[in-house]
């Protein structure tokens, strides 16, 4: 008798971003001559930038000559791709990210639930409140959320840390130590930033507790605050403790092309049971290897986007 995976029967109600479509859609078929100013999901309301339009039309007719015919992309993606990533996205702001410890994907919400997949699932979990949903339904498939208590609106085994106005919209330390911690920065949904100062003392709370962060830096290309960093390795020592994920979507109005990258440093360690060490980069690359081919066409076109975004020529 076949089975299911009955994790998956602790998921509430629909997809957070299904449900606002719903809602949206009953709300302007009733009032017909009313403007909905949209905060759900973060599509794009402007076309694709020109020069991003050209590169995929040059990718397409690279994709139909034999001379320049790429098929399925290496396991980590393009390295014409991964060494712009590590040229105009850390060596610039001085940070040291080689183009082994990036990997090009199919979005930053599929890395940031898919990275479950190297995690032990009895890791505990601390996510904030209100957050971005993914990371929630993501671990409750898993299995690391337990059951779900209605009476209090929250998962057993979830660690919640409430974001509002009386903590300044600060995620602040949990009483109980987790094992993975997700933060978004500029968080979505409050657009709360920390400052380099404030995201060290978690870099050292990691360290401290053998934790693994999970940085969605998804929103970096708004930060203008100079003393707000654009990614967590601008903070010493999170190399050792932190996975970042970045997207295009936002960087490049990039929604619906689907192209992103996660950073995953060599030097990151998770344990065994009996607590041996094991670096998770090369775990991460078994796992793209298996499950996941890039797009030949979204390579093409990043490249030209990362060109795009910092004035440097197209060609």
């Amino acid at each position: 008798m076949i089975k299911v995976n009955e994790n998956f029967l602790e998921l509430q109600d629909s997809y957070l971003f299904s449900t606002i479509a719903n809602k949206v859609a009953d709300f302007t078929s009733k009032n017909p001559d009313k403007k909905v100013i949209k905060l759900g999901i973060g599509d794009v309301t402007r076309p694709i930038v020109p020069v991003v339009v050209e590169a995929m039309k040059k990718a397409i007719d690279e994709e139909g000559k034999q001379e320049t015919f790429r098929g399925y992309g290496p396991e980590r993606g393009y390295d014409f791709l991964r060494e712009k990533i590590a040229e105009f996205d850390y060596r610039k702001r001085g940070v040291n990210i080689s183009i082994d410890e990036i990997f090009v994907s199919d979005g930053a919400k599929c890395d940031c639930g898919n990275i479950g997949d190297i995690l032990g699932i009895n890791n505990t979990v601390a996510i904030t409140d209100p957050v971005y949903p993914v990371y929630l339904d993501t671990n409750v498939m898993f299995g690391r959320a337990g059951k779900y208590d209605k009476k209090i609106g929250a998962y057993e085994k979830i660690i919640y840390m409430p974001i509002n106005e009386e903590n300044g919209f600060i995620p602040q330390f949990p009483k109980t130590i987790p094992d993975m911690i997700y933060l978004c920065l500029p968080n979505n949904p409050t657009g709360t930033t920390l400052n380099k100062i404030e995201l060290k003392k978690w870099v050292d709370y990691a360290k401290e507790n053998k934790s693994l962060i999970l940085y969605d830096s998804a929103y970096e290309a708004f930060i203008s605050d100079k003393d707000v960093p654009h990614s967590i390795y601008e903070i010493d020592g999170a190399k050792e403790v932190a996975i970042e994920f970045r997207s295009f979507s936002k960087t490049a109005g990039f929604t619906g092309l689907r192209c992103a990258y996660t950073i995953i440093p060599k030097e990151l360690k998770a344990y065994t049971n009996d607590g041996k060490e094991i670096y998770l980069n090369g775990l991460w690359n078994r796992r793209q290897g298996t499950k996941f081919n890039r797009c030949v066409l979204s390579c093409t076109t990043c490249c030209r986007s990362y060109l795009y975004r910092w004035g440097a020529k197209t060609d």
